[in-house]
């Protein structure tokens, strides 16, 4: 039998991001996915390293890998969209449901057990590692979104000036050491040119 899990999430690539804004440089799902679990396995890092966590960041970034491997069905919903209205969002959340429960259907029998957690960690018992972890991997959602705001606006894109200005504001709420680290010493390079990166590096 064959099963069409992996087929389908390479079909991230295909999924566009930011459709209700005008972007300087296209964002598709699979790259966005990739970002998170690079932000997230930071994130994890800097919180064991600097601020005495005891995180699993390789399960972080597994975790961020697929947190929005749904969306190869629902497609990407404009956050202004999903969040304007409390009906809206809960209908938004069954569809994520349900196009989870299609997607671990596709995963071989004997590997469900690994695959179909990561594809609802919002089902994570409370307690649990991933539980824990899905802060982490929604914060590293967020401060991904940020960033590309931070990229937008410095390469002159007043489009996204105000969502930069929303994005950060919602990044303090979450009140996490780690995303405040990386904000002050990270997060500054994504507003120079490659020129700018190569005069400063390392530093």
């Amino acid at each position: 039998m064959n099963y069409h899990f992996s087929a389908y999430l390479y079909r991230l690539q295909y999924i566009q991001r930011w459709s209700l804004m005008r972007s300087t440089t296209p964002e598709n799902v699979a790259q966005h996915s990739f970002q998170v679990a690079l932000l997230a396995h930071m994130l994890c890092t800097i919180g064991n390293v600097h601020f005495a966590r005891s995180l699993n960041a390789d399960r972080a970034a597994t975790m961020a890998l697929f947190h929005d491997a749904t969306e190869v069905f629902t497609g990407d919903i404009a956050t202004p969209v999903k969040h304007n209205n409390p009906r809206l969002l809960a209908s938004f959340r069954d569809m994520e449901r349900i196009a989870a429960e299609r997607l671990a259907a596709m995963v071989p029998p004997e590997l469900r057990a690994v695959y179909a957690p990561l594809l609802q960690p919002q089902d994570s018992p409370p307690g649990s590692r991933d539980a824990g972890l899905l802060l982490y991997v929604k914060a590293a959602d967020s401060l991904d979104a940020y960033l590309k705001c931070v990229w937008e606006v410095a390469a002159g894109n007043r489009e996204f000036a105000a969502a930069k200005t929303q994005t950060g504001a919602k990044l303090r709420e979450l009140a996490l050491p780690e995303v405040d680290y990386f904000l002050v010493h990270l997060a500054p390079g994504f507003e120079l040119s490659l020129d700018e990166l190569s005069a400063g590096s390392g530093e």
